[in-house]
């Protein structure tokens, strides 16, 4: 964490001095404008500035504190943010001011002291906080590729050794042989190591079953990480372990907040285009949270009803070229722009690990063999076990990068 809180600490600072250094600047400058015009002298000038630099000063400090605890984290927490820091740094500033000089602090005279100047002050911070401010923090404090250029990451969990009590809903419950889970979870990560991936553990979690199911956790959306919280509660302690690891290599954190509930399993990204199913553990908050923060990111969400299937991500998945492949009728083919019928149920999940490679399961004969017939290189890994609990190949990781 030493790297990203030294990026956060970073930003907070420089964000907060060159907003309030702006913010003095423009004071003074805006100010003395009048001043000049009256006929003041330099000297003039230079008085109001030494007025507010003790302003300015406590604008620093106040700003790089909000920001460090994540205020700059919205534009309206940003704007509220400039408004309270400036009214309170030219309150104490005039108080100490009426101090230092043996005068007894009156509000009216606060505002007084400088008249149109305070309020030209806390109006700058008022602007430049959620602008100029929240810009620089987000450039500063932004996903910091250096911790992953040059690499494709992969996170996976290890399996809980109580993987076998892990959720079950749209099939019936058949025994898991837990040895055989952890042989086929190293030979998964082995094939994302083999085709390019640097694969990073995501600390264990024994006491949660489904915790192997790491793609559930969170989505990944280019230079930020949107932490999930899942529709089914029991899993909802699985993302800390998670957002450390996103955190490590640099990702901004956002999440979604409560009532809203999203499964990363329900995301599906092709193109500039992300579909969102509105399974039983997403609901249409999570969607909304979601479509709101990829809209930062350019992305369009689309909403798509998900029957009698875990997550939108159990019924269709999507090529490297953006066909969307799928099995049956737990979604409406007619959605997508490009779409695919493959003959296996499991065959609607594959995991793209290159332009011209993905990863399906050995329970998808037919499917290999029609993928490998368009011209893609098919890898597949043998995840019986995990399928018993409704997992797929997406599952059991997530990919940066």
């Amino acid at each position: 964490m030493t790297v990203a809180w030294g990026r956060k600490i970073a930003a907070s600072v420089l964000s907060g001095f060159l907003v309030a250094l702006l913010v003095h600047v423009g004071t003074v400058v805006l100010s003395n404008e009048a001043f000049l015009l009256q006929g003041a002298g330099w000297a003039a000038v230079l008085s109001l500035s030494g007025f507010f630099t003790l302003a300015s000063a406590f604008a620093f400090v106040l700003l790089a504190v909000a920001a460090l605890f994540d205020a700059f984290a919205t534009w309206w927490g940003a704007l509220i943010t400039g408004l309270v820091v400036g009214v309170v740094a030219t309150t104490l500033d005039a108080m100490i001011y009426l101090s230092v000089n043996g005068q007894k602090p009156d509000i009216a005279f606060l505002w007084n002291l400088a008249g149109e100047r305070n309020l030209l002050f806390v109006l700058l911070v008022t602007v430049l906080a959620p602008t100029f401010g929240r810009w620089l923090y987000g450039v500063i404090a932004r996903y910091d590729r250096a911790a992953v250029r040059g690499r494709r990451v992969a996170l996976v969990r290890i399996p809980a050794t109580n993987l076998s009590e892990g959720i079950v809903t749209n099939i019936e419950r058949t025994p898991v042989d837990a040895a055989k889970a952890d042989e086929q979870w190293d030979a998964y990560v082995a094939a994302l190591a083999a085709n390019g991936w640097d694969t990073v553990e995501v600390a264990a979690a024994e006491a949660l079953a489904d915790s192997a199911f790491v793609e559930d956790t969170a989505v990944v959306l280019g230079n930020r990480a949107v932490m999930a919280r899942s529709g089914a509660e029991q899993r909802r302690g699985e993302t800390a372990g998670t957002e450390a690891a996103l955190t490590e290599l640099g990702l901004r954190i956002d999440r979604i907040e409560e009532p809203g509930t999203l499964d990363g399993g329900d995301v599906l990204r092709v193109g500039d285009t992300i579909y969102v199913g509105r399974s039983e553990r997403t609901n249409a908050e999570g969607v909304r949270q979601l479509r709101v923060l990829a809209a930062e990111e350019g992305y369009a969400v689309v909403a798509v009803a998900v029957r009698g299937a875990l997550h939108l991500k159990s019924a269709v998945t999507a090529l490297p070229d953006g066909t969307v492949i799928g099995h049956g009728d737990h979604v409406d083919p007619g959605l997508f722009d490009r779409y695919l019928a493959v003959p296996e149920p499991s065959g609607a999940a594959v995991l793209v690990l290159a332009a011209d490679t993905v990863l399906l399961a050995a329970s998808a004969p037919n499917t290999a063999e029609l993928l490998a017939d368009l011209g893609y290189r098919v890898v597949t890994v043998d995840i019986s076990e995990f399928e018993r609990l409704e997992g797929c190949v997406t599952c059991l990781s997530i990919l940066v990068g």
